[in-house]
């Protein structure tokens, strides 16, 4: 056995100098070249083309490893599962929820109000409400839901605008978590076009709070869009339940070619561009777009399934932008299997996280709506547009507001986003802390003395 002197000897002596030949140098350039272009070689093949757009991912959303059908959010920002706990208000707890709720009289109902447009506010409420991540506990909440059906009230003449605004900042004014956080950590939904314009002073005191809504621009009308999307969460349209529950539907899909026609548009006019071009267009070419004078009253009302019959009869369903740039008819088109086409330049999706929306619709410029998107349609090979049609058929789950225990569905995507949103800690303007951790306002109360009204952060 050697001794340890010579092991350190060998382990610590400088290294024996090997000169360096001209051998040497050329098997150096040979590894290197060999190196970079193995390297380049592995990122093609492992790294998804996106510069044509007939290449397209296997996947266009992420499920998980387990055959339920749910889908993997994923892990970096969202964690390995859902893991909240929200606190929902309820009606008789603070004053002036009952009136955005049910209106001034208290004769609007939460049944009447499920339907249209406006119904994802009774739905999502109810969802919360029978949630397993809802908490009854206020101290234990990562976020609180404060419900409203105010889009359905106004709509029916519940409350008109000064007293939305005023019943909102009643009971924000009631609410002493909302001050302590400055209402970062609270969740307010506003269905349909006006989005958060409903509340006329929601840039004073929600400008910081969740928004949950279908509704990414409404700067036509208004000098500011409502949505931030670094805070706020894009939701899906409310899709008629008679195409999106289990069992028998309103209608079933036809086969492709049983088609009549090309591409649909299915709505009024409103005197906006794109639909009275669409409507033109048309006219030109009738075997081709359909687009019937709809009447949405009278005698000659075209009912829901009347509607849907309608819808599946093409092969593009053509979605131009309304009052504002957000439209229902993206989502329908997923339940009666065509290819939607969106034609609204400033229009948001959701849950693009998971989503890949250039695999089951197509995006045309609205100013570049005439004979070309026609022309552009018809190219398009039937076995691609079934290809899109069926990826499509596995996502449209995510429109449809079922509850948290489903593996795949509106809510439990909102759920995931949220997740995203939670802080450990939060503070306001008007909240301050000291040394023992105790959180005081601006004259030194501590918070669990707080008594509303408070003034608003």
């Amino acid at each position: 056995m050697g001794s340890t002197s010579n092991i350190k000897s060998r382990l610590f002596a400088p290294p024996s100098s090997t000169p360096c030949t001209r051998t040497h140098q050329i098997g150096a350039l040979a590894l290197i070249a060999i190196t970079f272009f193995t390297t380049r070689l592995l990122d093609q093949s492992l790294t998804p083309s996106t510069s044509h757009f007939n290449q397209f991912q296997s996947d266009v959303v992420r499920f998980s490893g387990i055959d339920d059908g749910s889908v993997r959010w994923p892990r970096r920002g969202y964690g390995d599962e859902i893991d909240l706990k929200i606190y929902v208000y309820d009606e008789n707890e603070i004053d002036g929820v009952k009136e955005l709720l049910y209106g001034r009289d208290g004769r609007i109902t939460p049944e009447a109000c499920l339907k249209g447009q406006w119904g994802t506010q009774v739905k999502i409420h109810r969802l919360f409400l029978k949630s397993r991540f809802r908490t009854r506990n206020k101290g234990d909440a990562d976020l609180f839901f404060v419900p409203s059906y105010v889009k359905c009230v106004r709509m029916m003449g519940g409350l008109n605008d000064k007293e939305i605004n005023q019943a909102y900042v009643k009971v924000l004014s009631q609410m002493p978590y909302f001050r302590l956080s400055g209402g970062r950590d609270h969740i307010f939904v506003f269905p349909s076009g006006a989005g958060a314009h409903l509340f006329k002073s929601w840039a004073t005191y929600i400008n910081r709070s969740i928004i949950l809504t279908p509704e990414g621009d409404r700067t036509d009308k208004r000098d500011t869009s409502a949505f931030n999307t670094w805070k706020d969460i894009i939701i899906p349209g409310n899709v008629d339940d008679g195409m999106t529950t289990n069992g028998v539907r309103l209608v079933d899909p036809l086969p492709l070619s049983k088609r009549k026609y090309l591409a649909n548009y299915l709505g009024r006019a409103q005197g906006k561009i794109g639909r009275l071009q669409l409507i033109d267009l048309a006219k030109q070419f009738p075997d081709k777009l359909e687009s019937p004078e709809l009447k949405f009253s009278g005698p000659e009302k075209l009912g829901k399934t009347d509607y849907f019959l309608h819808l599946r009869n093409a092969k593009f369903c053509l979605a131009p932008r309304g009052e504002s740039s957000w439209t229902l008819r993206f989502y329908e088109s997923f339940f009666v299997e065509c290819v939607p086409v969106l034609l609204s330049d400033h229009a948001e999706l959701p849950f693009q996280n998971v989503v890949d929306y250039s695999q089951i619709s197509i995006k045309w410029p609205s100013s570049r709506i005439g004979t070309q998107l026609l022309e552009y349609l018809e190219s398009i090979p039937d076995k691609r547009i079934e290809e899109m049609i069926a990826r499509g058929r596995k996502i449209r789950c995510l429109w449809v507001y079922g509850p948290d225990s489903e593996p795949c569905s509106a809510f439990s995507a909102i759920l995931w986003e949220l997740q995203r949103k939670t802080r450990r800690f939060h503070h306001s303007p008007e909240t301050f802390w000291l040394h023992n951790g105790s959180i005081v306002n601006r004259d030194l109360v501590e918070f669990y003395k707080w008594k509303p009204p408070m003034p608003l952060p």
